[in-house]
């Protein structure tokens, strides 16, 4: 991490002399000398860092050394990014241009008051980077005693395979006979705890395979199958009874948001299991204390005589007999054998190598998979890491390592993590470093938490690559060597969304941030918890998870130097402890206050000039401060879920760097001056209202950088087609999702809707549309919507006939819900008829629909479409196509109608009496889901009336049917 930060300021001292040439600012006499000398020690201590990060390992005095030049790094980052932050922000009020008649007025009066101010700041910036130089002056001077080795500073390259980034590793190595012993524990009715709630508990120390042999037994087929619940919870240290109870009452009835007390909880989870055979697995239990475990125990044993059981994952034997585990219930995990252990190593990291690599380097491969130890986690660190080098010295250079010389508690990991740990370059290092600021089995998603990375200045844009793209490729880097895991993956581009952490590697991660990083559960012991923690801590995060009510420790306001704070729950008094927390930690970058009750934010926000991620949202903030306006460095912004929110600040474009902002979930916001903000890649929503003096469809006509997903919401009738083209959304070739939401009431906007539809130029890459409360009553659809993938219609009013979806030649996903006047779903819903003859005008001709590869007489229907789902149609009783009425008699064409579906989904349409012919012969379906639908549903249900192909999909265990 040291080496990280040393990077980071050295880059920032080089800016001082381009700002000094570019802007013309002149420093105070004297300090050019001293950044000089400032830059000339810091280069000397990078030459040694790599020799002094490895000998802290093994030495104290040399980790306290390199603890005091993290604190002098930090502290110089703050001091030059203030100088940056001012000398950048009053040099843009000079460039402003007022209005011609006050022009020369008002730029003397602002460059005078820019000479004053600069005056002030190079002074106040002299004096601490002389305060600086001395202490740097000490750790320099300090360096000489250790005798540390120099060696040429390497920039490492990241190294990047997207096509190869990630392997999922197709088998576990060596728990095949685990996992039989554990499940015949499973089915086995008889017991050495008799009738008693059957708990069997994997013991093993860290990164010996507990977790992932649990996730082998809890995913089987078998397993699946012989209980009628399954929970997961991960529990870890704290073992919070009301957390742990929220958790498996979440699992069993989707929700708990209601319930805070204890009690409470327990009764609902007690008549839940009654009568059911469950499997409760607890990962990651270190409680001993086996009365805190007494009272959740007692509710679930009403599920005993059925043949229930809970699997406990822990470290420790003391923990498996206080859970209450026999000792022929305790299965001690063994390390992996010789050529286990080499099987998984070799399967990573031979990846992509030819039969000639393999031969070269099979013999270092194997004395290094030995190293391993018979630890699963080792051997996939190892894997990976060396998945991308193909030269014997690399290979040799791993394996002859003084790390391996580690003596310590659990070092046969240790050993191995580091490896992969310093292979990365400083940025990724810095990234994964940052990871221990949140607590064991956190789940990361991926976005936000480059957002953070970005925040703190880990990822530098370069003129060919945005920070974003690096902070993917961190991200990337980090799991492809094995530092992320658990991965929850996109299903249209396979790219990951969210992940977690290994409990070793997260201890890993913060072994090397101590001092820097902490996070504390609050509980009544929060205060002495947080008072052992240095005031020279950077990053905190402070979790409220036992639902019970107390405050924001006040031990908070003393830790001065934090550059991020994340508040996870709701304490309590915020809103009257939130003035004091921001004056007195005028260093943060991060703030995210999700969901903490604040109704006002102080104006005194506006001081924290380094702040550049705020999530204020779910909150119930009527408006923003006019002075978060002055927050020159502001990347994100997220109010997102904050319904009483009316507006955002008038002057919110003067946020230059602003990349992020967020309002979706909340009320109408008026969002006047958006227009400034040039360099947003993500605006999710954008809600018009109509006026010139609110937010109007034009001023969106500058974002040329947004990206992904927008939402264009307009509230009132006023709804000018001109003012959409104004919008430019052509020229937004980033976004890939646009959702339109009409949402006015009176039948003024009915012609309004359809004008507007027409009038847009959507941007070229388009592939997934959203229309919400679209009220024209004939439906038009232009022709640009022949691309897309994904369609949403939802709660159009005045609609009686589906629009004629089926000829869109690209389309994938369709989702229509609450049509509230549609009855019949017939041929126009296929575009099968001719082109008005149903009353109805579309620009997508019949031609389109021909498929090029059959005769010129076969019309296909929806001939991409692999998923249906039909929701809240209330009126709806038939289906065209049911009941033998799929021949169309007046059409003279054949026509194959949905030949690639997969997916049917029907929700709440209780007045549905049949579905159609070409569904219900269907060939393609996989999975058939059938909710709050009691005809179709009991018809199925009864043998798949008419139904030829049902039977595959009961095999298959397709077919979910719900009448509630």
């Amino acid at each position: 991490m040291a080496d990280a930060l040393v990077s980071v300021v050295l880059e920032q001292l080089s800016s001082i002399f381009i700002q000094e040439v570019k802007r013309e600012v002149r420093l105070v006499v004297g300090v050019k000398n001293e950044v000089k000398k400032l830059t000339s020690n810091f280069q000397a201590i990078q030459a040694v860092l790599a020799n002094a990060e490895e000998r802290q390992l093994k030495d104290q005095l040399v980790k306290h050394w390199l603890d005091q030049l993290k604190n002098v790094s930090y502290d110089m980052d703050d001091v030059l990014d203030e100088w940056g932050t001012e000398i950048a922000k009053s040099q843009s009020k000079v460039n402003q241009h007022p209005r011609k008649n006050t022009r020369k007025v008002c730029s003397f009066m602002i460059f005078s008051c820019f000479r004053f101010r600069e005056v002030r700041l190079r002074h106040d910036i002299a004096l601490k980077i002389k305060e600086l130089n001395e202490r740097i002056d000490g750790i320099a001077i300090e360096k000489n005693r250790f005798d540390f080795k120099s060696s040429k500073v390497e920039i490492k390259q990241l190294e990047y395979r997207k096509t190869a980034s990630v392997i999922d590793v197709e088998e576990v190595k060596g728990r095949k006979m685990d996992k039989d012993m554990v499940m015949e524990m499973l089915f086995s009715t008889e017991s050495s705890q008799g009738p008693a709630l059957r708990t069997i508990s994997l013991v093993g120390m860290g990164g010996i395979g507990k977790t992932t042999l649990a996730q082998l037994v809890y995913n089987d087929h078998e397993v699946e199958t012989h209980f009628d619940k399954r929970i997961w919870v991960c529990v870890s240290d704290p073992f919070d009874e009301t957390r742990i109870a929220k958790a498996i009452l979440e699992a069993l009835k989707g929700s708990a948001t209601d319930l805070i007390e204890l009690q409470s909880l327990l009764e609902n989870i007690q008549s839940l299991v009654r009568g059911k055979k469950f499997l409760l697995v607890l990962d990651d239990v270190w409680n001993e204390d086996s009365t805190k475990w007494e009272q959740l125990r007692n509710t679930l044993t009403c599920g005993c005589l059925h043949g229930s059981s809970i699997l406990v994952t822990t470290r420790n034997r003391n923990v498996a007999n206080c859970m209450g585990s026999s000792s022929t219930d305790i299965l001690e995990l063994r390390l992996l054998s010789i050529d286990e252990c080499w099987s998984l190593f070799s399967q990573l990291a031979f990846f992509d190598k030819n039969s000639r690599e393999r031969g070269n380097l099979e013999d270092i491969g194997r004395k290094i998979a030995a190293k391993c130890k018979g630890l699963p986690l080792a051997a996939k660190s190892l894997g990976s890491l060396l998945r991308l080098k193909r030269s014997r010295a690399e290979w040799d250079s791993v394996l002859n390592s003084h790390v391996w010389e580690i003596k310590e508690a659990e070092s046969n990991l240790l050993a191995p993590l580091w490896l992969s740990y310093h292979d990365l370059p400083s940025e990724v290092r810095r990234c994964f470093s940052y990871c221990a600021v949140f607590p064991k089995d956190f789940i990361f998603q991926r976005d936000t938490l480059i957002k953070l990375w970005m925040a703190q200045g880990f990822l530098r844009e370069t003129q060919n690559k945005e920070m974003e793209v690096m902070g993917r490729e961190c991200f990337e880097a980090l799991a492809a060597r094995s530092f992320f895991q658990d991965f929850e993956k996109d299903e249209g581009d396979g790219s990951i969304n969210e992940c977690k952490m290994h409990d070793m590697v997260h201890d890993f991660a913060q072994s090397l941030t101590k001092n820097e990083c902490f996070s504390v559960d609050i509980d009544g012991a929060a205060e002495s918890k947080i008072d052992s923690f240095s005031r020279d801590t950077r990053h905190s995060m402070v979790v409220f998870r036992n639902y019970k009510t107390h405050p924001l420790p006040a031990a908070i306001h003393s830790f001065k130097k934090l550059r991020s704070l994340i508040v996870d729950g709701r304490p309590s008094l915020m809103n009257a402890a939130l003035p004091k927390l921001i004056a007195n930690l005028s260093c943060l970058r991060t703030l995210r206050l999700s969901g903490c009750g604040i109704e006002e934010v102080p104006s005194n926000i506006g001081k924290l000039i380094h702040l550049r991620h705020v999530d204020l949202s779910f909150n119930e903030i009527r408006e923003l401060p006019e002075e978060m306006c002055e927050l020159y460095n502001m990347l994100t912004l997220d109010v997102s879920g904050c319904d009483k929110l009316e507006r955002l600040p008038d002057n919110i474009g003067r946020l230059v760097k602003l990349r992020y902002l967020s309002v979706g979930d909340s009320g109408f916001v008026k969002m006047r001056g958006v227009e400034g903000l040039s360099f947003l890649r993500e605006l999710d929503e954008f809600h018009v209202s109509g006026s010139d003096k609110e937010s109007n469809i034009g001023d969106l006509r500058n974002l040329n950088h947004l990206q992904g997903s927008l939402t264009i919401r307009w509230l009132g009738d006023e709804k000018d087609p001109d003012e959409v083209t104004k919008a430019e959304l052509n020229s937004k070739k980033h976004l890939t999702h646009l959702g339109l939401w009409f949402e006015s009431r009176t039948e003024r906007r009915i012609i309004r809707d359809g004008e507007v539809l027409e009038a847009l130029e959507p941007p070229p890459n388009l592939e997934s549309l959203e229309i919400d409360y679209y009220q024209g009553i004939i439906p038009v659809f232009p022709g640009w919507i022949n691309k897309l993938r994904v369609v949403t219609l939802g709660d159009w009013g005045k609609i009686e006939k589906l629009p004629p979806l089926g000829k869109l030649p690209s389309l994938e996903e369709l989702t229509v819900y609450g049509m509230g006047r549609v009855r019949r779903v017939g041929r126009e819903f296929l575009g099968l008829g001719v082109d008005g003859e149903d009353g109805e005008d579309s620009d997508i001709s019949i031609g389109e629909m021909t498929s090029s590869s059959s005769s010129s007489n076969t019309i296909i229907a929806f001939p991409k479409l692999k998923s249906l789902f039909f929701w809240a149609f209330l009126l709806m009783g038939e289906w065209e196509g049911g009941e033998g009425g799929n021949e169309d008699k007046t059409n003279i064409f054949n026509s194959i109608i949905m030949p690639s579906l997969r997916s049917l989904t029907l929700w709440n349409c209780p007045k549905l009496t049949a579905l159609p012919d070409y569904v219900l012969q269907s060939t393609t379906l996989e999975q058939l889901r059938i909710y709050m639908s009691p005809i179709i549903g009991a018809q199925f249900k009864a043998g798949g009336k008419g139904w030829p192909n049902a039977s595959h999909l009961h095999r298959r265990r397709c077919v979910y049917i719900s009448f509630n």
